[in-house]
């Protein structure tokens, strides 16, 4: 978390979850350990098993893939989370620029009570990292069998989540919950993710090859995937209820990041004013967000905030395109026929350049 210059700010900006009640259903359901772990095995060994990326398997769980531990921090927060209204969601599948969404929407967020013009070195975002700042529902809040207590908590509460929108929806049903999708074209979330989990991987976890990795994506295969269902999960409830749900691309955000970014606090219910455009506030929150800003931060060089894996494996290039540099003639091929078939006629398209 932060250091100790930033103890006195105010809750909702860094949030606090050291405080955590254990999650007991053996309690509730009158079940010991041991015959919880037998039915949690057993759940297991009757779903469908892949070769998992940086774990020896992923499980089709809910229709989609995951780990195991994933699994369990998820049932937890299906069970437990009580959403309030005006919560806020942030989604997306993994590296599609969540950490960057995070940063952003946390400064939009928070703008009056730190100012984007005026910081220098008191930011949040210099001490903490956007994933600290931002907790996971799976990978922070709900994790290791903990059910966190969120009660101190000031309005609008932030949190993020790889889970598909059909596993999340009922979670989230309250009046004045928002959701903000941030999607990334599948060939460039392709080669960020296979970079990504090599360089955090059990070393007990033999490498993936671009080749076995490009296979089991293709196959759907890929963490919370299959990647169309995902994305075209989000995008339909955005299009069904775009009250609810915005659904950003990460290209638009690297194109004309002002407009989008003047597009998210408007979707959030905090937009822009004429006087903070005049001022420079959004500019102000751009640079301060940049990718290129927030890879030389100390605190996202060697800082652990998922798990045990190092923040400086979240900032590699943060490109558009740099797919061109690793994908075969035949693997763009078989991408772009999967892509026109499983995207045709939903609306939704993609910016490769």
């Amino acid at each position: 978390m932060a250091t100790s210059s930033i103890k006195t700010i105010p809750i909702m900006a860094i949030p606090n979850f050291g405080i955590c009640h254990k999650l007991e259903l053996l309690k509730e359901e009158g079940k010991s350990h041991g015959s919880k772990r037998q039915e949690e095995q057993e759940m297991l060994e009757s779903l469908p098993t892949e070769r998992g990326w940086r774990t020896r398997y992923l499980y089709l769980y809910q229709g989609f893939w995951c780990q195991s531990k994933e699994i369990q921090a998820i049932m937890s927060f299906q069970k437990h989370f009580q959403p309030l209204q005006n919560d806020v969601v942030l989604a997306t599948i993994p590296k599609s620029g969540t950490t960057w969404l995070k940063a952003l929407t946390f400064t939009i967020l928070n703008r009056h009570l730190f100012d984007p013009v005026s910081s220098s070195t008191d930011h949040p975002l210099f001490t903490s990292n956007p994933h600290d700042l931002v907790p996971f529902f799976e990978y922070k809040l709900y994790a290791n069998g903990e059910v966190p207590d969120l009660s101190g908590l000031a309005s609008p509460r932030t949190f993020a989540t790889h889970i598909p929108f059909g596993s999340l929806k009922d979670s989230i049903e309250k009046p004045g919950v928002k959701v903000v999708y941030l999607c990334r074209n599948p060939f460039d979330t392709f080669i960020s993710s296979w970079h990504y989990i090599n360089n955090i991987k059990s070393e007990s976890v033999s490498p993936v090859t671009l080749e076995e990795g490009f296979d089991l994506y293709c196959r759907g295969v890929i963490g919370f995937g299959p990647f169309w269902e995902h994305m075209l999960g989000y995008w339909r409830a955005s299009l069904k209820r775009p009250e609810k749900v915005l659904f950003l691309k990460y290209e638009d955000l690297k194109h004309d990041i002002e407009s989008t970014l003047k597009k998210l606090a408007s979707f959030l219910g905090h937009p822009f004013t004429k006087e903070e455009e005049g001022k420079g506030v959004v500019k102000a929150i751009k640079d301060l967000c940049s990718f290129e800003n927030l890879k030389k931060l100390e605190v996202n060089k060697s800082s652990k905030s998922i798990k045990n894996f190092e923040n400086r494996h979240l900032f590699r290039k943060g490109e558009v395109s740099d797919w061109v540099n690793y994908l075969s003639t035949s693997q763009v091929e078989r991408l772009s026929h999967l892509v026109d078939d499983k995207f045709g006629g939903s609306g939704l398209s993609f910016r490769y350049g």
